[in-house]
């Protein structure tokens, strides 16, 4: 009886997809879950996760962050419009500009940006490349405002907001461009503004910034990414999300009895390590 063996380079290929995938999933469970625990700074790892281990092309995985960040965002909104967190007036003011300005970079800018950009030494920058490297640059970012311990003093009572719109609306249009870029959320740029432009303490800011998040991100992918005929891999988008927001929904319930100012340090560096480690992967200096 002749014995058929089998391709082990398929194997392997298969063991190896297999784990990335696993290791994936449980990425999103520890965004959702940091979202929940910290109450932000957990999309930051939603595109290197797509990208290093779902193998997701790096444009296309700003589209699938909008669509994750702004699911997880909005189930986590929901205790806080519950127990009154949600400056809705504030909201407005500063999600109208964002959310606009994130259609806007999702439907026109990006789409109009070249694939090759421009060559450095027979290096050459595409556009992938760009965008793997702006985010990676805000994850640095992002991980110095949870390692440092905060300046942001809130009072300690609630005061009528106060609105300098100039200021507000430049910042409302600057975080809504950088997540249409990227499809970060943003949180860590948001709530210093609205706790120290617009008076909110800090439980209204982490409130109204997930209202503002929810609405830009799912906006920005709807009337973006989507009208403009992206290819959806919509399997893997649905189970993604549902696990992060399972995530979301546990470190909401365990924030209760684990303070996350402890814990956001410890998150912030590694997302720092990350970030580097996206910088030197892209440029190819890793070898």
């Amino acid at each position: 009886m002749a014995i058929q063996l089998l391709d082990t380079s398929l194997l392997q290929a298969v063991s190896i997809d297999t784990t990335h995938m696993v290791l994936g999933y449980i990425g999103a469970l520890i965004m959702g879950l940091s979202l929940g625990l910290i109450g932000g700074g957990g999309s930051i790892l939603t595109v290197p996760i797509l990208v290093k281990l779902f193998e997701v092309p790096s444009v296309l995985s700003t589209s699938y962050s909008l669509f994750v960040v702004g699911l997880t965002s909005l189930v986590g909104s929901f205790s806080h419009i519950k127990m009154g967190n949600v400056n809705w007036r504030t909201a407005l003011v500063f999600g109208a500009p964002s959310i606009i300005t994130v259609l806007l970079t999702r439907k026109y800018v990006m789409p109009a940006i070249p694939n090759s950009l421009f060559t450095i030494s027979g290096f050459e920058v595409t556009k992938a490349i760009a965008v793997l490297i702006l985010f990676a640059i805000l994850m640095v970012a992002a991980s110095y405002s949870m390692i440092k311990p905060s300046i942001v003093q809130e009072s300690d009572k609630t005061e009528e907001a106060h609105f300098n719109y100039p200021l507000i609306l430049g910042e409302g249009l600057l975080v809504g461009f950088v997540t249409g870029l990227v499809g970060a959320g943003g949180g860590f740029l948001i709530i210093p503004v609205l706790v120290l432009m617009a008076k909110l303490t800090m439980k209204e800011a982490v409130g109204t910034s997930l209202i503002i998040i929810a609405s830009k991100s799912l906006i920005g992918f709807l009337g973006g990414d989507l009208s403009n005929g992206s290819t959806i891999d919509w399997q893997l988008l649905l189970t993604f999300s549902a696990i992060a927001v399972v995530g979301i929904l546990v470190g909401s319930s365990m924030s209760k009895k684990i303070p996350g100012s402890k814990l956001k340090p410890a998150f912030g560096w590694m997302v720092l390590i990350l970030g580097v480690y996206m910088i030197l992967d892209t440029l190819h200096i890793l070898g």
